[in-house]
């Protein structure tokens, strides 16, 4: 089984034509599962709505949205209503049989609550605030992913978890697939994004080794970081490959489980 993480940068119209041909092919071998993201659209939404969003950054470097009670609802609304059925939608128009749904379906994906968040302020310094409607996952059950997979369906899923109190969870996207992916005991994961993998020295790292990529977080900056971390943690839970590539390309996914044109992270 392969697990796809698209990026919220190319989920809505940017991901080049041919992905669907390429997803369709991959099909007739392969098993797959697809997380998404979309905060932009989150964003979005919610500055129409008047909600403005607030960007906290922890102590390890990690940019990440504040989700107050207002929040949580708008994030369940568009992650879940706007952008997981688009993707469906899509995938469904081009001949992919897919299936919607979140982390809380089917109990899919709980998550802790965090109480606490430790933050780092404009002038450099540490500060305790509320932990609002974030979550830190705590398990996955596959049973449902697997059970759509087996009649045949691509489950995309949005990342919102099911908390201790039954109370919805904002959960980092590409963590939540690097979950998923250890959860399913998938073989590869793949991180889609707008960049063709991890810049370093304006130079794509091609292979490097878990070792190498937790050496390379401090240095990694907003987004990227997510992503590395992602992939650090699938390959811990037991995935064989991490693969950071481009959804912009000509089929995509093909390109990035041949290694080309990507960053592959490997145990």
């Amino acid at each position: 089984m392969i697990v796809i993480k698209l990026g919220g940068s190319i989920v809505s119209d940017r991901l080049d034509p041919s992905t669907f041909q390429d997803i369709r092919s991959i099909l007739r071998n392969e098993r797959l599962v697809i997380v998404h993201g979309g905060g932009k659209d989150v964003t979005n939404v919610a500055s129409k709505l008047g909600k403005e969003q607030r960007f906290i950054v922890s102590p390890q470097g990690v940019r990440s949205r504040y989700t107050d009670k207002e929040t949580i609802e708008i994030y369940t609304m568009v992650m879940s209503g706007k952008i997981n059925k688009m993707i469906v939608g899509t995938l469904i128009q081009n001949g992919i049989k897919a299936i919607g749904i979140t982390g809380i379906d089917g109990l899919t994906i709980r998550a802790n609550r965090k109480k606490k968040l430790v933050i780092v302020n404009e002038r450099g310094r540490k500060m305790i605030i509320e932990g609002g409607y974030t979550g830190k996952i705590s398990s996955i059950d596959p049973h449902l992913i697997h059970l759509l997979v087996s009649e045949g369906y691509v489950p995309v899923i949005s990342p919102i978890a099911l908390g201790d109190d039954y109370e919805f969870l904002n959960i980092d996207g590409d963590r939540a697939a690097a979950y998923i992916a250890g959860g399913v005991k998938a073989e590869k994961i793949l991180f889609m994004t707008d960049v063709e993998g991890l810049m370093i020295n304006d130079q794509v790292m091609s292979t490097i080794t878990l070792k190498q990529a937790k050496e390379l977080l401090p240095s990694i900056g907003f987004g990227m970081e997510k992503k590395v971390l992602a992939c650090t943690e699938a390959l811990e839970m037991g995935v064989n490959e991490s693969i950071i590539g481009s959804g912009l390309v000509e089929n995509p996914i093909s390109s990035c489980l041949s290694h080309n044109r990507c960053t592959v992270i490997t145990p």
